[in-house]
C-alpha cells in the first residue's frame, strides 16, 4: 500500500559483521508500521542473514527481503517484507564478529549512497545503523566515523571547504541532551580544541538546530574543562580565558547560552530540566551522562549538516552479533527522530 505523504528515510545497514543489520531486521519484524516510508540501503543478503539470526526457521527469500532500485519504490513494498535498495558492489558476507575491510567498504557505501540521496532531496533523511572504525580504517576510508564521512559528502555538494561545513555530534534521550565540542580525536588534540573559534560554531550550531525542534531558543548550559569549571583559576584558566568569553558573546548574540558550569553536576541540572542541551567540552565528557541513563535510549543527530542524519546510541557489539539479541529499541528512537526532524526541515 503507497503511502505518497511519508518522508522515505533510508536505514544504512551498518557493518554487516555487527548487530546493525539484525536491529533493522527485528524492527521489521516486530514494529513494521513504525517503518511506512523507510527502506534499506545496503546488501540483501546481509538482511536475509540478519533475519535468519532473528526470526529463526521463517523465510528469508525473495518474498522477505524485496530489492528496489529507486527510494519511492520502498511505498509500494507491503508488509512484512524489507525494502532493501542495493548499494556498491556485491560482495561475499562477512564473518559475523570480525573486523573486515569487506565489511566496512560495505557499510561506507550504504553510507555514502544514502548522503548524496539525502543531499540531492531524493530521501528526507538517513537513518545509519553503526560503524566499525576499524573496519572502515581497514577499508581504506579515510574518515574515523559517519559523522566526518557525511561532514565531507556535504562539502563535495555544497563546493565548499571542509571547514565552511562545521557540524556537531548530539546525543540525545528522553532525560538529557548533549552536543561535543569535538569527537573523534585523542584527549590531547581534544584539549587544544577548546577555542574561542570552535565554541562559537558549537553554540551557534547548537542553537539553530534546537530552534525548530523545540519551537524556542535553547536553554544552552556550557560545561566547563576543569574540574568544578576551574575553580577560578586554581585548576586551569580555560573557563576564565576561553569558555566565558564564548558565552557572554553568545548571549549577546541572542543565545539563551549560560555558563561554564562544573561539568561533573550540570548534566544533572540539565536532567532536571534547568537546560534543554548542555555543552561538552570534549567526547567522554559528554557521552558518559547520556550513555548511562540507557544506550537503548539514546539517539545520535549530526547538527549543522544540510541533511537529517541520526544514528542509535550505540556500536556494533561484535560479541552479541549473530546471536539474535541485539535490543532495537535505540534503532527505532532514531527513526523517531529523524522523521520528527524532517518534518521540521
Amino acid at each position: 500500500m503507497e503511502h505518497p505523504d511519508l518522508p522515505l528515510l533510508a536505514l544504512t545497514q551498518g557493518d554487516p559483521a555487527g548487530i546493525g543489520p539484525e536491529v533493522i531486521a527485528r524492527l521489521y519484524r516486530e514494529a513494521r508500521h513504525e517503518l511506512d516510508g523507510c527502506f534499506v540501503a545496503g546488501s540483501p543478503n546481509v538482511i536475509r542473514r540478519a533475519l535468519g539470526f532473528v526470526a529463526p526457521g521463517a523465510r528469508h527469500d525473495d518474498a522477505a527481503v524485496v530489492e528496489i532500485t529507486s527510494p519511492a519504490q520502498a511505498l509500494q513494498v507491503a508488509a512484512p517484507a524489507i525494502p532493501v535498495l542495493p548499494t556498491g558492489a556485491a560482495a561475499g558476507l562477512p564473518v559475523i564478529g570480525r573486523v573486515d575491510a569487506a565489511a566496512g567498504r560495505m557499510a561506507a557505501d550504504a553510507v555514502r549512497w544514502a548522503a548524496r540521496a539525502a543531499l540531492c532531496g531524493e530521501i528526507a533523511g538517513v537513518v545509519t545503523a553503526p560503524l566499525h572504525k576499524e573496519s572502515l580504517a581497514a577499508a581504506g576510508e579515510p574518515f574515523p566515523g559517519h559523522t566526518e564521512l557525511l561532514q565531507a559528502e556535504a562539502a563535495l555538494h555544497l563546493g565548499r571547504p571542509l571547514d565552511e561545513v562545521p557540524v556537531r555530534m548530539m546525543l540525545a534521550n528522553d532525560e538529557l541532551r548533549t552536543v561535543l565540542l569535538s569527537i573523534h580525536v585523542s584527549l590531547r588534540d581534544a584539549l587544544a580544541a577548546v577555542t574561542p573559534a570552535n565554541l562559537a560554531g558549537t553554540l551557534s550550531i547548537t542553537h539553530h538546530a534546537l530552534l525548530p525542534l523545540l519551537g524556542r531558543a535553547p536553554r544552552i548550559a556550557v560545561a566547563g574543562l576543569n574540574p568544578h569549571a576551574g575553580e577560578g583559576g586554581l585548576f586551569g584558566q580555560e573557563e576564565i580565558e576561553v569558555i566565558a568569553p564564548a558565552v557572554v558573546a553568545a548571549r549577546l548574540a541572542g543565545f539563551d547560552a549560560h555558563g561554564p558550569f562544573a561539568p561533573d553536576t550540570v548534566f544533572m541540572r540539565a536532567r532536571r530540566g534547568e537546560f534543554d542541551v548542555v555543552i561538552a567540552m570534549y567526547h567522554d565528557q559528554g557521552l558518559i551522562p547520556v550513555k548511562y541513563l540507557g544506550v537503548e535510549h539514546g539517539v545520535n543527530v549530526t547538527l549543522g549538516l544540510p541533511l537529517v542524519r541520526t544514528s542509535p546510541d550505540h556500536g556494533t557489539a561484535f560479541d552479541i552479533a549473530g546471536t539474535g539479541r541485539a535490543d532495537p529499541a535505540s534503532m527505532l528512537a532514531a527513526v523517531r527522530m529523524a522523521r520528527r526532524l524532517a518534518a521540521r526541515s
